[in-house]
């Protein structure tokens, strides 16, 4: 454990980083997946069974900790690790995602957005500077600028504007940033939507600001897979090798075996407990819909080889059983092997980056997935 935030490369494989951060609450092995803990907690998921799946780092969400229970009232309680009891490093986002997601009513103009709660209504204003303060209060290991983020499809001039109203928060957000607590790290994010010109710029002119690690943001909101690769492909190679790459929100295995192929170190996705939650589990053998009639009856396990319990243990008839009487424990098994599938897929990913055999890893890995799921006879 170290007080101040570092990175370090330890091997490439073609593309593909091994490396590690460093952060005031310990050591994040790289590439990462960030399981989403929105409002401080992970659904239905203890931390010590986060711990146990791999898990070395937690995203949590500034919009929703903002309104409740208040940055200043986890501040006072001892920021967000205390808080909450996750004592390992904890990535915050800056909430404009979820402004322009969630807010009812927005306006957006330079100094910052001003959105209606979605919980009580009430009027809100969240500027670059009051992100970055936020997060200081909460306390977050990795700190995230402020940035607009556009849904795509979008029409070119749509992208530019919120690419270089993003630019101009950034230049304000690292400025706030001087006087946040030492130790800390602040990510740049690069915008453009799907415009490869304005992706190399914003690369560019990020990289000029001299951030401590770079995020590929306004990917994984409704455009196919082969955009999203053609944008990391734009923008990743314009990056600083030694700082962390950090492709936001970002997603399906296949998604995260493809963006580690182009360079990126770090994901987080809401997929592993969401889905779980609505009874679909990720094994080897690719993905396993509980709700199914066909595994009414099945004894076997979802996964004979898993080092989960849930998913080496019981049954899928009673997994199965839970989904459909719609029992808390369903959600929770299902989050837990899904978590643990995640953690694996990385750990499997890094190893093969260290060996030096990580294309092979992926195509076995898909080979996996490709023989699918095999009923019961």
């Amino acid at each position: 454990m170290t007080s101040t935030f570092s990175f370090r490369l330890f091997e490439t494989d073609g593309t593909a980083r091994l490396g590690e951060l460093s952060t005031p609450h310990g050591v994040v092995r790289t590439p990462a997946f960030m399981p989403v803990g929105t409002q401080g907690a992970m659904k239905g998921v203890h931390w010590h069974e986060l711990r146990d799946t791999g898990a070395d780092i937690v995203l949590g969400n500034t919009y929703h900790l903002m309104l409740r229970p208040g940055a200043e009232r986890v501040a006072a309680l001892g920021g967000l690790h205390r808080f909450s009891g996750w004592r390992y490093p904890i990535l915050t986002d800056s909430g404009g995602f979820q402004v322009m997601s969630l807010a009812p009513l927005r306006e957006v103009d330079e100094n910052g957005v001003i959105f209606r709660s979605h919980i009580d209504g009430a009027t809100v204003q969240l500027t670059p500077e009051r992100a970055v303060e936020i997060q200081d209060l909460l306390g977050s290991d990795i700190s995230m600028q402020l940035d607009e983020c556009v849904r795509l499809p979008a029409e070119p001039a749509q992208v530019e504007r919120a690419m270089r109203l993003s630019l101009r928060w950034a230049e304000r957000s690292k400025r706030a940033f001087e006087y946040a607590k030492p130790g800390r790290a602040l990510f740049g994010i690069v915008q453009g939507g799907d415009v490869p010109a304005l992706r190399a710029e914003c690369a560019r002119m990020m990289t000029a600001m001299e951030f401590q690690g770079y995020a590929v943001g306004g990917l994984a909101v409704g455009e196919p897979q082969e955009v999203m690769l053609a944008m990391i492909e734009e923008t990743v190679p314009l990056l600083p090798a030694d700082r962390p790459h950090y492709l936001m929100g970002v997603g399906t295995p296949d998604d995260i075996l493809a963006a580690v192929a182009r360079g990126i170190d770090m994901f987080d996705c809401v997929m592993p407990t969401r889905n779980g939650r609505h009874g679909l589990a990720f094994t080897r053998r690719g993905p396993v819909n509980l709700k199914n009639a066909r595994h009414a009856d099945d004894p076997r396990p979802l996964d004979e080889e898993s080092r989960c319990a849930a998913a080496n243990g019981p049954a899928r008839a009673y997994l199965h059983h839970l989904v459909k009487a719609n029992e808390m424990l369903g959600a929770m098994l299902l989050s837990i092997v899904n978590l643990h599938y995640y953690q694996d897929l990385m750990q499997g990913i890094r190893e093969a980056i260290a060996g030096g055999r990580f294309v092979d890893f992926a195509a076995e890995t898909r080979e996996g997935w490709a023989r699918g799921d095999i009923p019961p006879r």
